[in-house]
């Protein structure tokens, strides 16, 4: 996944990690470790990521 899509979109709408989390439902925590980590998340948690962000979940995807 492309931390630099979610980065973006929080960016766009002035959203810190922490709100990020509350509103996705995803663990403070878990976010990091996607972030700092580049960890790819679970299935459910990037559905969580693409419903938290309105956007499709393929635009989470990397592009080879």
């Amino acid at each position: 996944m492309l931390w630099k899509v979610i980065q973006k979109e929080l960016d766009k709408r002035k959203w810190s990690l922490h709100k990020f989390s509350e509103i996705s439902g995803i663990p403070d925590s878990t976010l990091r470790i996607y972030k700092f980590r580049g960890s790819d998340p679970s299935f459910t948690n990037a559905c969580k990521i693409a419903d938290a962000l309105d956007i499709k979940l393929d635009d989470l995807r990397e592009r080879k």
